[in-house]
C-alpha cells in the first residue's frame, strides 16, 4: 500500500478526504478546530512536495439537502489560516471540475459539503425500507453513488483518505472513490496511519495488565466491543449509565436511574462470560445520586444497588473512584471509551476526572493509553489532559468498530 511519507506529490493533484465536521457556534465560527489541526501534517506534506490540494468533507447530517447552516464555506478562512495558504471554495462539490483543473502547484480547493448530495451516503431518499419499491430504489442509488464517486475522482491524480472519523462508512468519498485510482495512487493519510497504529497497539501489541474502561448509557451500543475486549483484557471497567442495567439485573434498586430493561439478561451473560474468561469485571459500588437531572440538584452518595425512589445515579462514588483508579494505575495498556457519569455537569464530573487522573498517572509510569469516543475526548479536553495521554483518537464510531475487530470500508478500499 502506498503511503504519504514516501510518495512524491510534485505536479500532482491530490483529492484528500478529510474530516472537517467541526462544531460551529450560532455565528458559524469554529469552537473546536482539533480535526482541522489533525489533518495538517498530510496536507502540508502534499503542498511542500509541489502538489495541489482538493479537500472534501461532510458537515453534519443534511441528508441529501442543501442546508446553508452546514455549508463548508463557513470554515474556508479558518482552513486557510491553519494551512498557511489561501483556500479556494467550490460551492458545488459535483461541479468543481473547472476549479480543480485550474489549480496550480501549492494551491488548495475546498469542496462544498459532500452530504448535500444523497449520492454521498448512497441511501434512497423519501422511501421507506418497508416499501416494496425500496430494493429497486437502493439499486438505483448505488449506481448514482458510483457515478458521483467517479466525478469526484476525475478532479485528481491521487486519492488520500485521512478521515478516520468516517472510515467506518461506505460512502462515495470514503470507499467508492478509491476504485477509480490505481493502487500506487491511493493511500491513507498520516492522521489515519496514526489512528490505525494506536488501535493496533491496543489490540495486538498488548503490554499487561490491560485495563479497558467502557462508559456510556447503554449496554446495547457497547456489546460488540465488550465481547471483543473480553478476549483481550485483564480488567474491564463498566461505568456510566449502563451501570444501572447491571445493578437491576443483579436484583438491586436503582431509583429512576437510566436502565435498559430488555438487556437485563445480557448484563448477566456479560458477568458470567467475564468469570469464565478470568476477566476482572469492575462495576460501580457506590454512586453520586441526584433528585433531578441538573447540576444544581440535591445529591447524596448511595450504594449503586440501593438507590432511593425518585433519585438517579449521575456519577461514581468515592469507593468506586478508588477501586477503578487502582485498576487503571497498575495497567500497562489502557483503553478509555466513555465517561463515568454526567461529566458535563461540574458537580457530577468528579468520577470522570478521577479516571482521567489515573489514566494520566499510569501514562507517566509507562503505560500506553488510548482515549477515544466523543465524550471521552471531551472529558480529557475539559480537564486539560489531552497532551498527557498516549493518544487521543479523532474517531468515534470508526474507533469503536475497529476495536470490535470490524474491517473499516475506508481502509479496505485503499488496501484493495
Amino acid at each position: 500500500m502506498a503511503n504519504v511519507t514516501d510518495f512524491n506529490f510534485a505536479g500532482k493533484k491530490a483529492l484528500v478526504r478529510v474530516d472537517f465536521n467541526v462544531p460551529l457556534n450560532e455565528k458559524g465560527q469554529i469552537t473546536d478546530d482539533t480535526r482541522i489541526r489533525g489533518a495538517l501534517p498530510t496536507l502540508k506534506k502534499i503542498l511542500a512536495d509541489g502538489g495541489s490540494l482538493i479537500l472534501m468533507s461532510h458537515m453534519g447530517k443534511p441528508k441529501g439537502k442543501v442546508k446553508p447552516e452546514l455549508s463548508l464555506g463557513q470554515i474556508v478562512d479558518a482552513v486557510s489560516a491553519a494551512l498557511g495558504v489561501k483556500v479556494q471554495f467550490a460551492p458545488d462539490c459535483a461541479k468543481a471540475g473547472d476549479a480543480a483543473e485550474a489549480l496550480k502547484p501549492g494551491e488548495a480547493l475546498l469542496l462544498e459539503n459532500l452530504r448535500f448530495y444523497p449520492e454521498e451516503e448512497g441511501k434512497p431518499v423519501g422511501i421507506d425500507k418497508a416499501d416494496p419499491a425500496y430494493d429497486e430504489a437502493k439499486k438505483e442509488m448505488k449506481a448514482k453513488q458510483k457515478e458521483f464517486a467517479k466525478t469526484l475522482a476525475s478532479y485528481a491524480d491521487v486519492y488520500v483518505n485521512d478521515a478516520f472519523g468516517t472510515a467506518h462508512r461506505k460512502h462515495a468519498s470514503t470507499a467508492v472513490v478509491a476504485d477509480f485510482f490505481a493502487p500506487e495512487n491511493k493511500m491513507v493519510g498520516l492522521l489515519m496511519e496514526k489512528e490505525l497504529a494506536a488501535v493496533d497497539n491496543v489490540l495486538n501489541n498488548i503490554k499487561r495488565p490491560f485495563t479497558a474502561i467502557m462508559g456510556g448509557s447503554k449496554v446495547s451500543t457497547k456489546i460488540g466491543i465488550i465481547e471483543n475486549l473480553m478476549e483481550k483484557v485483564d480488567n474491564l471497567i463498566l461505568c456510566g449509565g449502563m451501570t444501572y442495567t447491571f445493578m437491576k439485573a443483579l436484583g438491586g434498586k436503582i431509583g429512576v436511574s437510566i436502565c435498559e430493561d430488555d438487556k437485563l439478561q445480557l448484563a448477566l451473560d456479560i458477568i458470567e462470560k467475564a468469570k469464565a474468561k478470568g476477566v476482572n469485571l469492575l462495576l460501580s459500588e457506590d454512586s453520586v445520586c441526584a433528585d433531578s437531572f441538573s447540576n444544581d440538584a440535591n445529591s447524596q452518595i448511595c450504594p449503586s444497588n440501593a438507590i432511593p425512589d425518585g433519585w438517579e445515579g449521575l456519577d461514581i462514588g468515592p469507593k468506586t473512584q478508588e477501586k477503578f483508579a487502582n485498576a487503571i494505575k497498575s495497567a500497562k495498556t489502557i483503553l478509555w471509551n466513555g465517561p463515568a457519569g454526567v461529566f458535563e455537569f461540574d458537580n457530577f464530573a468528579v468520577g470522570s476526572k478521577a479516571i482521567a487522573d489515573a489514566v494520566v498517572e499510569a501514562t507517566k509510569n509507562g503505560a500506553f493509553s488510548l482515549v477515544g469516543g466523543g465524550d471521552s475526548v471531551a472529558c480529557v479536553n475539559k480537564f486539560g489532559y489531552a497532551d498527557q495521554v498516549s493518544y487521543v483518537s479523532t474517531g468515534g464510531g470508526a474507533l469503536l468498530e475497529a476495536i470490535e475487530g470490524k474491517v473499516l470500508p475506508g481502509v479496505a478500499a485503499i488496501k484493495g
